[in-house]
C-alpha cells in the first residue's frame, strides 16, 4: 500500500535494522532459555502464542488499556469527517476510529497494517483541540499506519514483554517457591533471571531509538501533508503543557502505552526517564516544524494555529 504521505529513508532503513537486531535477539534468547529450561516444545509454544496474540489483536488490546470503544460516525460526526479528509487526501484506507473517555489529551494509533487500522482520541483532545490543531494530531497517527511503524513498534515490543513476564516469572516462583528447590534448580532459575534481564535491557534501547525517530517522522510527514505545521506545532504545544500539569500518579496507569501516544504521559518532573523516553523533546519536534514551515513559505508562527 502506498499513500501520500511522504515516504522516510531513514524510517526505513532504521525499523529494516531494528527488526534483524531484534530477530537475532530472539533467536538468542530462545535458544538460551531452551538450554536453560531443557524443554523447547513449552518455550517454542508459548513464545509463538504471545507474539501471534500480539500481532493479531494489538488493536483491541491497545483499546482494552485505554478504555477505548469504537464510535460509530453519529456520535462523533466531526471526528469521522476528519478522519475521512485526511484518508480521502492520503489515498489510503480509512481507519477505524475509537474514542477513550479519559481527560488525559493524547492519540494513538494500532493495527497491524493500514486494512486493520485504529486511530484513537481521547475525550480530553476533543475538548481541548481547536478543528486545524486535531487535524494535524489524526495526519500523525495516519502516517505512523501509512509507514507501517506501528505494526513494527508492536512486533518490536513483544520480545521486551517476553522477558520482562520471564523475569518476574522466575523472580515469584523463587521467592515463593525457593525452599522446595535444590541448589542445581535455583541457578537455573538465576541464569532466566540474567537472560531475560540482559534481553529486555537491550530491546527497551533498540525500540526507544526507534520510537523518537518515528515520531519526528510522523510529524515531518504529518505537516507536508496537511501543509499546516503551525497547526501541529499548536498541538503539541498545548498537548504537552496539559500533560505537564497532570499529576504524575494519575499518568502512571496509561504509560505502559507511551511508545504508541502522540506525546508521552510523563509528569512535570519526569527526571532520569526523559533520558529513556520514546518521543524527541518538544524543543526538537518544534524546530523541525519551523525549519517545515519556512521552507512552505506558512504565514503562521510555528506553535500557533492558523
Amino acid at each position: 500500500m502506498r499513500s501520500r504521505f511522504r515516504s522516510d529513508r531513514g524510517l526505513t532503513v532504521r525499523m529494516t535494522v531494528t527488526l534483524f537486531l531484534l530477530g537475532l535477539l530472539y533467536v538468542a534468547f530462545v535458544a538460551a532459555l531452551i538450554v536453560l529450561l531443557k524443554s523447547w516444545v513449552l518455550v517454542v509454544v508459548v513464545a509463538a502464542g504471545m507474539l501471534g496474540a500480539q500481532y493479531w489483536f494489538s488493536d483491541r488490546i491497545a483499546l482494552f488499556a485505554m478504555r477505548g470503544r469504537v464510535v460509530e460516525r453519529e456520535e462523533y460526526p466531526e471526528l469521522h469527517a476528519v478522519v475521512d479528509r485526511l484518508s480521502a487526501l492520503a489515498d489510503m484506507p480509512r481507519p477505524v476510529v475509537a474514542v477513550s473517555e479519559i481527560d488525559m489529551p493524547n492519540a494513538f494509533a494500532t493495527g497491524r497494517d493500514a486494512d486493520h487500522a485504529v486511530v484513537c482520541v481521547t475525550t480530553g483532545l476533543l475538548r481541548r483541540l481547536e478543528p486545524a490543531e486535531l487535524e494535524g494530531v489524526l495526519a500523525h497517527e495516519l502516517s505512523h499506519v501509512a509507514h507501517k511503524d506501528v505494526a513494527v513498534i508492536t512486533i518490536a515490543s513483544f520480545l521486551g514483554v517476553v522477558a520482562g513476564l520471564v523475569v518476574r516469572f522466575a523472580f515469584y516462583s523463587q521467592l515463593f517457591g525457593g525452599g522446595r528447590r535444590d541448589q542445581n534448580t535455583a541457578v537455573v532459575f538465576a541464569a532466566v533471571m540474567g537472560v531475560s534481564a540482559a534481553v529486555y535491557a537491550l530491546s527497551f534501547l533498540l525500540i526507544r531509538a526507534l520510537s523518537r525517530y518515528r515520531e519526528l517522522a510522523a510529524d515531518r510527514a504529518a505537516a507536508l501533508l496537511t501543509g499546516r505545521p503551525s497547526a501541529l506545532a499548536s498541538a503539541l504545544t498545548k498537548v504537552t503543557g496539559d500533560i505537564a500539569r497532570i499529576p504524575s500518579k494519575d499518568l502512571r496507569t496509561v504509560q505502559a502505552f507511551n511508545a504508541f501516544y502522540f506525546t508521552p504521559a510523563l509528569g512535570s518532573e519526569p527526571g532520569v526517564a526523559r533520558l529513556f523516553s520514546t518521543h524527541p523533546s518538544l524543543e526538537q519536534r518544534l524546530e523541525q516544524l519551523g525549519r517545515i514551515s519556512a521552507e512552505l513559505g506558512e504565514a503562521a508562527t510555528p506553535g500557533k494555529a492558523d
